[in-house]
């Protein structure tokens, strides 16, 4: 083993850590490999950032851009109100979202057909009365399964099919993974609506009524602003300023009430305030502000909405502007009017006082404010409110547009008239000249730590070639086909590939072992192209843990999972799919 190639293997190793750690994004982890590998050498200093025009790197963008279009127009929501027929049987209900999540997501997004269909999981589980762990985890399953069907279904096949134009001089086609993907997404939707979610926790109450938000009631107290007060006549948000944690969620003056009140309204002598706050914070306040206790009696969570004011629960996504940051830090209250009501994690209360809570992906919140400041909070701060507003997922007049820009893009694809990347940036193009998409929104759909993810490890990723570490690696494999025959060292490298994705973003694990499995099927004299696509089905399997993939730390906090929940459905799973995406890769790829 050379120098370089023990220095490469020690920053993998070293990268590996830091993405099981977690402590440090995805993205900040891959370009600090890339900074190490370039430091050392190993990469040449200018060609650390080809990876940012790389042909993937491109169509990842532009995919994740069709999917806002898409998710904008109105055909997943005409599509999805048609579930209501499914509800009564939950094995019929379970089938029915995984299958139609799976078909959204062979042509968008995972992350994004996954936030189309949870409002709808989450509304058809509430009123059949079933509990949201039983429904969340089958559709983030779902939206991966559904990946595996197209070439753009899933950011792996798009590195996938790119690598194989450094082996053979052309890349995979749009729907040279269907055969196999279609047969693993059918087996594995069916094991999930028949036998799957039986093996799931049965956690009563759902996001909406788990024991984090039930204790809110216990925090709700109404006060009384005494004429000797120094508050009279002074704003609310200088009466705010005493103590950043007491949530002001509504103001009763006479027979009038508001509920999320302006900052800037000016208090007067006997207005009532309906304030949330923990006990001690609420005694400090009312001894500050000399403030007369009233007391709880009578009040709830219906208290505190109306028509125009509403409480909303949102989940933090992986990515997100909130990540790593407070409510105070995000001014949530002084720049949008809305207020922080209570946080869950893994569908348990933070005990934290919520204006110190540093929000992590997955993190369930209750917000109040006027409904229109609300949804657009949530859109600038990339969170996904998990209310379905009436099913009106999209805008009619957006319907046709959209679909029909995009077929075209994946007709050029698909007879071979242009590439990948080329097709569908031009999709973007003609989504933003005919106003179907902003020029703000295109920007705002494209998950950049995905991006930079990808283009710091493609350098890295080929710096493994070069200085032969796939060859080493690849050797190792080789060596045991003394033992066994090829189909067995595939199915080898399809179960390494599954387990490393279940630990590090699949994107990544897919840049790893692409050049790896080329190597290994170089060796055996056999079709690199099988062995291309057992990596392709393996990256895309990450069903074991809620970090592999961005889909399942989603539905984390909504569906009250604990990080072992995950494999109790995703083990037999996987084993599903070696079972039946082997066979398949043998038949349709032949050695």
């Amino acid at each position: 083993m050379t120098l370089d190639q023990t220095t490469l293997f020690v920053i993998l190793l070293a990268a590996l850590a830091f993405f099981v750690w977690g402590r440090w994004r995805y993205d900040v982890v891959a370009i600090g490999a890339l900074l190490a590998a370039v430091f050392f050498g190993i990469v040449p200093a200018g060609q650390a950032f080809v990876g940012f025009g790389h042909p993937a790197v491109i169509t990842v963008a532009a995919i994740l851009i069709i999917s806002r279009a898409l998710h904008h127009s109105a055909i997943p929501g005409l599509l999805a109100s048609g579930m209501a027929p499914f509800g009564r049987h939950t094995t019929l209900q379970v089938a029915a979202l995984t299958f139609l999540v799976a078909i959204f997501s062979s042509f968008m997004n995972n992350v994004g057909a996954l936030a189309l269909m949870m409002p709808v999981a989450l509304q058809l589980a509430s009123k059949t009365g079933r509990p949201a762990s039983v429904v969340l985890m089958p559709l983030s399953f779902g939206s991966l399964l559904g990946g595996l069907v197209t070439m753009i279904g899933t950011p792996p096949n798009i590195v996938i099919a790119n690598y194989r134009t450094t082996i053979s001089g052309a890349p995979f086609g749009m729907f040279d993974f269907s055969p196999v993907g279609i047969g693993v997404a059918v087996v594995g939707v069916c094991f999930i609506g028949i036998i799957g979610w039986r093996l799931l926790p049965q956690r009563k109450g759902d996001a909406l009524t788990n024991a984090a938000f039930a204790q809110i009631e216990d925090y709700i107290t109404e006060v009384r602003l005494e004429g000797t007060s120094k508050y009279v006549g002074a704003t609310l948000q200088e009466l705010e300023a005493l103590n950043e944690d007491v949530a002001v969620v509504g103001l009763i003056r006479g027979e009038r009430k508001f509920l999320a009140p302006s900052r800037y309204l000016r208090l007067q002598e006997g207005d009532v305030l309906i304030l949330e706050a923990d006990p001690e914070t609420l005694r400090a306040l009312v001894n500050a502000a000399k403030l007369e206790l009233i007391g709880s009696e009578g009040l709830s969570i219906e208290t505190i909405h109306s028509n125009d004011v509403s409480l909303i629960e949102a989940v933090v996504p992986p990515g997100s502007k909130m990540e790593s940051q407070t409510s105070q830090d995000l001014r949530l209250h002084d720049r949008f009017g809305i207020n922080m009501l209570g946080v869950a994690r893994h569908g348990l209360p933070v005990k934290e006082r919520l204006g110190r809570v540093r929000f992590q992906a997955g993190d369930v919140l209750l917000l109040q404010g006027e409904t229109a400041a609300l949804f657009e909070a949530l859109s600038e701060l990339g969170c996904l409110p998990l209310a379905h507003r009436d099913l009106r997922l999209g805008k009619r007049r957006r319907t046709l547009l959209p679909v029909g820009i995009f077929a075209v893009a994946i007709a050029l694809t698909a007879f071979g008239v242009l590439p990948a990347a080329i097709a569908f940036i031009g999709a973007v193009f003609a989504f933003i000249l005919f106003n179907v998409l902003s020029l703000r929104e295109a920007y705002e759909s494209v998950e950049w730590p995905i991006i930079v993810l990808l283009s710091a490890m493609i350098p890295v990723g080929q710096a493994l070639e070069t200085t032969g570490g796939t060859s080493l690696i690849g050797g190792v494999f080789v060596g045991i086909s003394e033992y066994l025959d090829p189909p067995m060292i595939l199915v080898l490298l399809m179960i390494a590939t599954m387990l490393l994705s279940d630990i590090m973003n699949n994107a990544a694990t897919a840049v790893l072992m692409a050049p790896i499995a080329a190597s290994v099927a170089i060796g055996l004299g056999v079709n690199t192209d099988s062995f291309l696509m057992a990596v392709a089905v393996g990256s895309s399997s990450t069903f074991l843990t809620p970090i592999g993939h961005q889909s399942n730390t989603l539905v984390l906090g909504p569906g009250g999972y604990k990080f072992g929940d995950y494999w109790r459905m995703g083990l037999p799973l996987d084993i599903l799919i070696v079972a039946v995406g082997a066979p398949l890769i043998l038949y349709f790829w032949p050695l």
